[in-house]
């Protein structure tokens, strides 16, 4: 999970300050102050099992995070050796790296074990130096140290969809022979990218080539109060009213009804708190437009023409302006640190988060949380059409990692890189309650740490949600694109333009922009993009 520096500027807060803070304001915890560690004794075995060239020790199941040497992390490790042998390997790898994640690195998880970091070092003899960076800065940090020549890094982790535009730069290493070398597998059918083939082409390529490496899993994922559905008077209320039972919402219509019914801003209660901030908020607009066609409705044609200027368009602007009755008067806004803040102090019954929600808000050792063991995980809602229900999230933010042009030890770092994004490694690190790197891969789902932090019912809804998620613009122009809409939005939601004025004023800006990108660029882009967007459709629930 990463930000944008507009979000935190419009309300305040930053990662790096409700880290530092525990989010006390907002009746949260520190994120690395709700590791588990009450959960297993120590364990004090340290060697490896038969077979295995490397991977943690220490804590029980550590078996499963270790490798041979013809696995993804075993090329890895056995590469940076030969590295060294042959005089070629760095004696550090500088990685620069959003405050909010260091934790995962830095931190031992479970108790016993070591550090990602640790580990590292230990099995390379490469220093592992991270450079903290302000949340939200990543993309511009990385832009300066390329456009300055600074050399300040060797390694770039910025938002997945920057990849395009830092790309065009020329500031970043193509990994094609790298991952024709040490075979990453990242589409693994059992272990690897959701999706395949075209989930690697989603996450790591740019017009074809390898740019970066995926080490995030920002799906956006709605969750419920599970006192408040299950309530007997409650459903009694609802079922009274609206005609059908109360449960968690397939449709918008459902969602509407029922944050509708919910919404008691007089006793602190609000319907439903998906975000409708500057910077944030958008994302919330994407699903509710991609689910108005069957199976997809796109942002752009096949020849590069805006299709949000649209009826579908309007609608989902309309819907987006005024599901406001069932917010937060102040919704237009507050940022996800106060999103989060609230639904652990009680203050909603439904809202779309980063799927870390539960992992910190569903913790005993939260105590600031009074929705403890009070949370569900559910799709989306959607539409019905042509008789199959229509349900989409979306893929925003997402940390992925690139070699930065002015680094003199590319191929280390593509190896620490292979290494860190490799399932096993990966899913021991995305276990760990000490940052934002969240789950998405295969291998994820099913493991027992991570299904331990992220809670079982989240995981096995999470797998779901990848299923029916579609990316956002992750192609040159996304920031200038996605500013767009951004600004429209809010000016619908603030009434300053109507919904029809919105879409008609971003179609032009998004033309604007088109034309200054490039048509041969964005096409293939463009093109590149539909080819991950899902089919699933669901049944129509009666």
């Amino acid at each position: 999970m990463s930000t944008r520096g507009s979000s935190a500027g419009s309300s305040g807060f930053t990662r790096r300050r409700l880290l530092k803070t525990g989010g006390s304001a907002f009746a949260l915890t520190a994120a690395i102050g709700i590791a588990p560690k009450f959960l297993r004794p120590a364990f004090a075995d340290t060697a490896l099992s038969p077979g295995m060239i490397g991977g943690p020790t220490g804590f029980p199941g550590a078996e499963r995070y270790q490798y041979g040497a013809d696995t993804p992390e075993g090329r890895a490790v056995e590469g940076i050796k030969a590295l060294k042998a042959a005089g070629k390997a760095p004696s550090k790898i500088v990685l620069g790296l959003s405050d909010g994640s260091i934790g995962q690195l830095t931190k031992p998880f479970p108790e016993g074990a070591p550090s990602i970091k640790d580990l590292w070092e230990k099995e390379t003899g490469v220093t592992l130096e991270i450079v903290g960076q302000p949340n939200g800065q990543e993309f511009t940090k990385a832009m300066q140290d390329i456009s300055t020549q600074g050399g300040a890094f060797d390694i770039y982790a910025v938002e997945w969809n920057r990849l395009g535009d830092l790309a065009e730069t020329n500031g970043l290493v193509k990994m094609d022979d790298f991952v024709a070398q040490y075979k990453p597998e990242w589409d693994n059918p059992e272990r690897g990218y959701p999706g395949g083939d075209a989930g690697v082409s989603l996450f790591n390529r740019y017009r074809g080539s390898v740019y970066g490496v995926s080490l995030d899993g920002d799906y956006q994922c709605w969750v419920y109060r599970t006192d408040l559905f299950g309530d007997a008077a409650e459903q009694s209320a609802f079922k009274d009213k609206f005609g059908y039972d109360l449960a968690p919402p397939t449709t918008w219509k459902q969602h509407s009804d029922i944050a509708s019914h919910f919404h008691r801003p007089d006793k602190g209660l609000f319907g439903s708190t998906d975000l409708r901030n500057q910077g944030w908020g958008y994302t919330n607009w994407y699903q509710r437009f991609v689910s108005t066609a069957s199976p997809n409705q796109f942002l752009f044609d096949d020849n590069g023409a805006p299709l949000i200027n649209s009826a579908n368009g309007i609608l989902a602007t309309t819907e987006y302006v005024d599901s406001l009755a069932h917010h937060s008067p102040d919704a237009i806004s507050l940022g996800w640190p106060e999103q989060y803040g609230n639904f652990g102090n009680g203050g909603a019954a439904m809202t779309c988060a980063f799927s870390n929600l539960p992992k910190f808000l569903d913790n005993k050792a939260n105590e600031g949380s009074k929705v403890t063991g009070k949370i569900g995980s559910m799709l989306p809602p959607g539409r019905v059409i042509d008789d199959k229900l229509v349900r989409r999230s979306v893929l925003w933010l997402n940390l992925s990692a690139s070699i930065s042009a002015q680094s003199q030890h590319p191929e280390a770092c593509y190896l620490l890189l292979q290494w860190l994004g490799s399932s096993r490694i990966y899913s021991w690190m995305t276990a760990n309650p000490g940052g934002y790197f969240d789950p998405f891969q295969l291998a994820n789902f099913a493991d027992p740490l991570v299904r331990e932090t992220y809670h079982a019912y989240h995981m096995d809804n999470l797998r779901e949600v990848v299923a029916r998620t579609v990316p956002t613009i992750n192609y040159p122009g996304a920031t200038a694109f996605h500013n767009a809409l951004d600004e429209n939005l809010v000016a619908a939601c603030t009434k300053s333009k109507t919904p029809e004025q919105a879409m008609a004023d971003t179609e032009r800006e998004w033309k604007r922009i088109a034309r200054r990108i490039g048509e041969d660029k964005l096409l293939d882009a463009i093109r590149s993009n539909k080819a991950s967007w899902p089919t699933v459709l669901d049944p129509v629930v009666t």
